[in-house]
């Protein structure tokens, strides 16, 4: 299955290649968890909790959908 088959509103976790040059020992990906906001044939954008993430589709290196995040406790 392709990312490509994801649907805005839905919740995902995707594992990107970091588009920043990472120094030695430190690793070649990073996740991204949120809800998708877009998708197209370029990639997608993931809302996160701080901020809309633009993943480009040849960054996407694996992705899965996850369930609704659970609502935040009371201190």
């Amino acid at each position: 299955m392709t990312w490509r088959t994801l649907r805005p509103g839905e919740r995902v976790v995707v594992r990107r290649r970091r588009d920043d040059d990472p120094a030695p020992g430190e690793p070649p990906y990073t996740d991204v968890l949120g809800e998708v906001v877009t998708i197209d044939d370029d990639g997608l954008v993931v809302r996160t909790r701080r901020a809309d993430v633009d993943v480009p589709g040849a960054d996407v290196v694996l992705w899965k959908r996850v369930p609704p995040a659970l609502p935040r406790r009371a201190r």
